[in-house]
């Protein structure tokens, strides 16, 4: 872990994830670069929805879009949880990672309810592996049909690695599983130099 002194561009940002490191802001505002010595994944050839899932993924419950509102997605999820938590989600990072969503690095999907954004999250794409970084809910189950989709895009995409960062109670419950460090690195290391597209696959 090392900090970071200068304003944070989308070059460095690509540079680190290229090398498995992401960034978190402490309470100052500082940005940090991790790589945890045990890496959460989840495996995209084994996703199966859990089946109390399956009536949340009818298009009448929810509809969603790739790509179609990445700034409103990422300050959704730098809005903190509660009134005594923070936000490792700075502005800086914000301005960062909508500079790598232009050059084509960063995506969002999106979780609506009628026109009203609901749900979502958003990652970084690089080759064929794929950093999840955030996602946010403001109903029930909009952020695990976000995960839903986003899982079955790297699927028919054959994607090759799909990065949960650091293993919590919600990746877990949704799939997620701890390896170590040098066989992500590895993983990494095959799975960034495979281009892919970010998209359905009938798109």
């Amino acid at each position: 872990m090392s900090s970071n002194k200068t304003p944070l561009t989308w070059e460095q940002l690509y540079n680190n994830y290229l090398e498995g490191y992401f960034p978190m802001a402490d309470e100052s505002g500082e940005i940090t670069w991790h790589s945890p010595v045990f890496r959460a994944v989840f495996s995209i050839t084994n996703y199966k929805p859990k089946k109390s899932l399956r009536a949340c993924l009818k298009p009448e419950v929810f509809h969603w879009s790739i790509n179609h509102a990445f700034e409103d997605v990422i300050r959704s999820c730098a809005q903190p949880r509660s009134e005594h938590d923070g936000t490792w989600i700075t502005d800086e990072l914000i301005n960062a990672y909508l500079e790598l969503h232009r050059q084509g690095f960063a995506h969002s999907i999106e979780v609506y309810q009628g026109n009203v954004l609901v749900g979502g999250l958003y990652g970084v794409q690089i080759g064929s592996a794929f950093f999840g970084e955030s996602m946010f809910s403001m109903v029930p189950n909009a952020s695990k049909v976000a995960f839903h989709h986003l899982m079955q895009l790297l699927k028919e995409n054959n994607y090759m690695l799909m990065d949960s960062q650091y293993l919590n109670d919600h990746t877990e419950m949704l799939g997620a599983v701890e390896i170590p460090d040098f066989v992500f690195t590895a993983l990494l290391k095959q799975a960034r130099t495979v281009p892919n597209k970010f998209s359905h696959s009938r798109e």
